[in-house]
């Protein structure tokens, strides 16, 4: 073979393979702290190239943190703040295969679904505060397993943080409709009560940008990752679907009521 045509087709090859590369890690810029992502792109291809398409269509930007319930999960993902409540939802791409790979420990992140699908997924995805693979929660089971499709590797101390902000667990449903559990800084127990008082950005956790920042494939080969081992021994528990919301807004699915209400904090 002639070495120059041999060279350029290695450069076309090489090119290609750079183009089609999977971002490995990913930072999240938000109003309350930065946190870095490792995703699992070998392991839970589907799920790391649908979350990718979100973020390289800008979706995330400034999107907000729109429910975090302590010791259990913060979510975001799904919706902005346009000046009024309650939040608008931003655009959606079809659901997703789910892969069940890993286990949802704490610093993981995965993705919400409707109840009673597991194959459901879409734009919204939540970050487990504690190991939630079994016991009450049992993620690593219920509704087919949720996705882990990455760790955080820097940052979760801001995440813990925003985990303590305090809810706006008493605003009138009139006024923010199905949306509860969303941390909202500055906002005391007196507005959240007033119908007539709407917030300002500042009163949400905005994620502002969503950024890659290594598309080196193998970088996940460093990480200690907790494999989902539940799934084969144990019988799925199936959630209950909920139609509140639009799109994935059942986010666990209303699993997760009980627990919910136990957990609940109040402005």
């Amino acid at each position: 073979m002639n070495f120059s045509k041999f060279s350029k087709i290695s450069l076309l090859v090489f090119t290609f393979a750079s183009l089609s590369a999977s971002a490995t890690k990913v930072e999240f810029t938000t109003s309350h702290g930065n946190f870095t992502v490792n995703l699992h792109d070998e392991t839970t291809p589907i799920t790391v190239n649908n979350f990718l398409k979100y973020i390289n269509d800008d979706d995330y930007n400034n999107t907000v943190v729109h429910r975090v319930v302590p010791d259990f999960v913060m979510q975001a993902g799904g919706f902005e703040f346009t000046g009024n409540l309650p939040l608008t939802a931003i655009p959606t791409d079809s659901s997703i295969t789910n892969e069940p790979v890993y286990s949802n420990v704490r610093g993981t992140i995965a993705m919400a679904k409707v109840g009673g699908n597991e194959n459901s997924a879409t734009n919204q995805w939540f970050v487990n505060l504690s190991d939630n693979s079994g016991g009450g929660p049992q993620l690593d089971t219920a509704n087919g397993g949720f996705t882990v499709f990455g760790e955080i590797i820097a940052g979760m101390e801001n995440i813990d943080a925003i985990a303590l902000i305090t809810t706006c667990d008493t605003t009138p449903d009139e006024q923010v409709s199905n949306f509860k559990n969303i941390p909202m800084p500055g906002y005391t127990a007196e507005q959240c009560s007033d119908s007539t008082f709407v917030p300002g950005t500042e009163n949400f956790v905005t994620i502002e940008t969503v950024t890659i920042i290594d598309n080196t494939v193998d970088t996940a080969s460093s990480l200690n990752s907790v494999k989902n081992t539940l799934l084969s021994t144990t019988t799925p528990v199936t959630p209950t679907p909920s139609s509140s919301g639009s799109g994935s807004i059942a986010w666990l699915g209303l699993f997760f009521t009980g627990l919910i209400a136990l957990r609940r904090r109040f402005s």
